[in-house]
């Protein structure tokens, strides 16, 4: 056969092999548009207060793995936030600590961006509901003498 003979045959196979390779590419395509829709996008940072100004003696504070950390071996150069001002942290909704070196608690992020905790730390722990973490204690369970929170309801 001439190749003028053989045209009839591959014409059909040549446009089958192109048709199949532009839908093969066209699904590829298809479906890395699909991944990459789908990949969940990073939670809203919310701005959340930290207010520990009510603790005296003044003290440091840290939120762990978000703010520098309280256990330096010179707490006076230590870059970890003090309680004597409030401090703005960008948080993701979320479970969290709180850590002075007297007291320790967790507390949540909401989705709404507000703050929430254990109904447990009402004594010493204030903002439930809002974008602020108020402390007020220096420790839950004070050692001697007059607790340093209000014991009226």
């Amino acid at each position: 056969m001439t190749a003028s003979e053989y045209r009839p045959y591959l014409a059909p196979q040549i446009l089958r092999l192109i048709l199949r390779c532009a839908v093969a590419a066209w699904t590829a395509w298809i479906g890395s548009i699909a991944i990459a829709e789908s990949r969940d996008t990073p939670a809203p940072r919310y701005p959340i207060t930290i207010d520990a100004t009510s603790i005296v003696s003044q003290s440091w504070w840290q939120v762990p793995g978000i703010t520098p950390s309280i256990w330096t071996s010179d707490p006076e150069t230590s870059d970890a936030y003090r309680t004597t001002e409030p401090r703005v942290l960008q948080l993701q909704p979320g479970q969290y600590k709180f850590i002075s070196f007297t007291f320790d608690f967790s507390f949540e992020v909401t989705t709404e961006g507000t703050v929430a905790y254990a109904s447990s730390l009402n004594q010493c722990v204030e903002g439930r509901g809002t974008p602020t973490l108020i402390v007020r204690c220096k420790r839950t369970y004070p050692h001697g003498g007059q607790p340093e929170y209000s014991q009226n309801p």
